[in-house]
């Protein structure tokens, strides 16, 4: 569709734009300024937009079109480098086994999907699967251990590269017996008194402490609870009757139980991927690029203006206004 448009151009025209000019931009690609001119104005032309416009002094200002194009070249000649380092690496052998991790609040789904699109691109690689909490994970994954993992957030290291993949909104497990259960939706202060089930505290010790705060802002306090290390034993203590818990949307539930989703609240369980920065099986930024292609658009939402406030998950950290419920809903919206 597009056979007019060759990586050298994307090379030529970001240079052009990094360096304001035409003379600077061919000096440093060590061309003539005539040839980069020409580039130019064809790929302008072919695609039918506008990049930059000229100013005095051969100076060139880029345009809107032209600053969306600055980051859409480095992604593509990043991605173009990707792939052949992921070539080479095949060709030499080192992507003859990876040790992939996964923590129990991660959708299964999503981690068989991510191991199922590196066996499709080296078939005969062993992909052996691992699983543990978020903080564990990274430490084997620091360590090289894994080579790669789907956690649930937050985390921060300064040695690991953390993809968020998707952003699934929280929703209350309840017996279908409940009184409760005849309600559409749940207001936070159907929480009080009820939600009990937790996943443990130890698991994921900040993102606990993060929940216990902002379920006080929505003005539910946290009484006596039950603790689960996996989400199965979570649904087993909500059928026994011992409280509400808060799952992902979309979990595949038991007969006796159902989710209802939290009027005025935007809380959701973000999941990422993270792999060592510079230690790492060059295969697994091209499975990063092409899980997120796979995902639903509605699944990653932009946290410009909100927080992901995941409950039996990580929580995102940033800053929090503070609220009360009073007569209606609370809005949980939090400005990173």
């Amino acid at each position: 569709m597009y056979e007019w448009a060759e990586l050298r151009h994307f090379r030529y025209l970001l240079t052009i734009l990094e360096r304001q000019g035409f003379r600077a931009a061919a000096e440093e690609l060590r061309t003539a300024q005539p040839n980069l001119s020409v580039q130019a104005r064809q790929f302008q032309e072919n695609a039918s937009v506008r990049l930059f416009r000229k100013m005095k002094g051969g100076r060139i200002r880029p345009t809107e079109t032209g600053l969306a194009f600055i980051a859409l070249a480095r992604l593509l000649l990043e991605t173009r480098d990707e792939v052949i380092n992921a070539l080479i690496a095949i060709e030499r052998g080192e992507v003859s086994s990876v040790r992939f991790g996964c923590t129990p609040l991660v959708d299964p789904g999503l981690f068989r999907a991510f191991c199922d699109l590196h066996k499709e691109i080296v078939p005969v690689c062993h992909v052996r699967p691992t699983h543990g909490d978020t903080a564990h994970l990274a430490e084997e994954v620091v360590s090289g251990t894994v080579d790669a993992a789907l956690v649930t957030l937050p985390l921060r290291h300064p040695e690991l590269r953390i993809e968020e993949l998707r952003r699934d909104r929280l929703v209350v497990c309840l017996r279908r017996d409940d009184l409760l259960a005849a309600k559409a939706s749940l207001q936070p202060a159907d929480l009080q008194g009820n939600l009990a089930v937790l996943y443990h505290p130890q698991r994921h010790p900040d993102a606990h402490e993060r929940l216990l705060e902002l379920l006080r802002d929505a003005g539910v306090q946290l009484e006596e609870y039950s603790c689960a290390s996996h989400p199965s034993e979570m649904q087993t203590l909500v059928k026994g009757g011992h409280g509400f818990a808060l799952i992902r949307e979309g979990t595949t539930l038991d007969e006796e139980l159902l989710a209802r989703p939290i009027a005025g609240v935007d809380w959701t369980v973000d999941t990422a991927l993270i792999y060592h920065k510079l230690r790492h099986p060059k295969t697994v930024p091209i499975l990063v690029r092409r899980l997120i292609k796979q995902l639903p658009q509605n699944g990653k939402e932009s946290a410009s203006n909100k927080i992901s406030v995941p409950v039996q998950t990580p929580i995102t950290t940033g800053k929090r206004p503070p609220q009360r419920v009073k007569d209606g809903p609370v809005q949980m919206k939090l400005i990173s």
